[in-house]
């Protein structure tokens, strides 16, 4: 088999989603849409290695080429992404865009490859850093899909309607700066920067407003108080960003967002809901996601040395000391710290 790798910038292809959605085994996150987004917010170059026989694509490997003074030149598939692995369906391509990438990182000085997923490219090597994944089918009735989720789960939804929780679907502008404001406080929280505002911008002209995507709100009074962003490619959504007033947990109106993400996806006839990556240590994040029926997996993460031609063994990150001292400051100085360091985090 004569395979010829090449380059592909998927937001130079006006049928870059049309490929993809004939393609089993991709997501959202090999969209045009989604590259759109991290090229507009961070000046990341889209670097697809396809292989395309036919007119369709055979073996895709999105990757972006982050630069920074701070963190080092580096290939990175893809960044902010909680999962998006190689899809190939047969090993001969797998050789085959190995080398065409440690080609191509050699000539631009990346430090490593990083894979987010692909366990059928990096086979037998020693993942980098691992997360949990969840995902739920939303196939059945409403009774069936409140049947899956563990009592706990359905008790919340019914405890944040009884005390009159409210929640609105939107494509707005409007709500994703509502989600920003919360956004924002649950980060703080966290000990986290927020995202820069234009990355939300951008997820509102490139996403929501071609509908492939959509803001969940929960309000108490005249206040929201929770929300949710989810995308949505094909059969397939994906619960991407959530937040909420620390203030109004005892409502739960976490959980009525979750639940009306599920019903509107699911009168929609989508088959599965994402519920993305989880940490190793949020034992609390993983049981949440778990109680409404989810099935959890392993989203193994590869580094790759495009100088020594071998994947890097298990160096998972320790969690840094500043993440304390971002819990004290203002949010107005929180976002200057995410305008400032995000590009260089990708």
């Amino acid at each position: 088999m004569s395979l010829f790798p090449e380059i592909i910038n998927p937001l130079e292809r006006a049928d870059w989603n049309d490929l993809i959605g004939a393609m089993p085994g991709t997501s959202f996150f090999h969209s045009s849409n989604w590259a759109r987004v991290l090229f507009a917010t961070y000046d990341y170059e889209p670097l697809y290695f396809c292989i395309v026989e036919g007119g369709r694509l055979s073996a895709l490997v999105p990757l972006m080429d982050v630069r920074s003074f701070l963190t080092g030149r580096r290939g990175v598939s893809l960044p902010f992404t909680d999962y998006c692995a190689p899809v190939f369906h047969d090993k001969a391509y797998k050789n085959c865009l190995l080398e065409s990438m440690r080609d191509y990182g050699r000539k631009r000085g990346w430090k490593y490859i990083e894979f987010r997923g692909g366990d059928n490219l990096a086979k037998n090597a020693a993942c980098y850093h691992f997360y949990y994944g969840h995902t739920m089918s939303l196939a059945g009735s409403e009774e069936e899909l409140i049947s899956r989720m563990r009592d706990s789960t359905a008790r919340n939804v019914r405890k944040a309607l009884k005390l009159g929780v409210r929640t609105e679907i939107s494509t707005s502008r409007e709500s994703l700066g509502e989600f920003y404001r919360l956004n924002c406080i649950t980060r703080k929280k966290h000990g986290l920067p927020p995202q820069p505002f234009p990355f939300f911008r951008n997820i509102h002209e490139h996403i929501l407003s071609k509908n492939l995507g959509m803001v969940v709100l929960a309000s108490c009074g005249s206040r929201y108080v929770a929300g949710g962003v989810f995308f949505r490619f094909g059969d397939d959504a994906i619960y991407k960003y959530g937040a909420s007033d620390p203030d109004y947990q005892e409502l739960r109106p976490n959980n009525l967002v979750m639940w009306e993400a599920i019903r509107r996806y699911a009168d929609e006839g989508c088959k599965t809901l994402n519920l993305g990556r989880t940490d190793q240590e949020a034992a609390g994040l993983r049981q949440y996601k778990t109680g409404w029926g989810a099935n959890e997996q392993i989203i193994r993460y590869f580094r790759y040395d495009p100088v020594h031609d071998c994947f890097a063994g298990n160096c998972s990150p320790e969690r840094k000391p500043c993440y304390d001292m971002f819990r004290w400051l203002p949010i107005p100085l929180l976002k200057m710290a995410g305008n400032a360091l995000y590009r260089h985090m990708g």
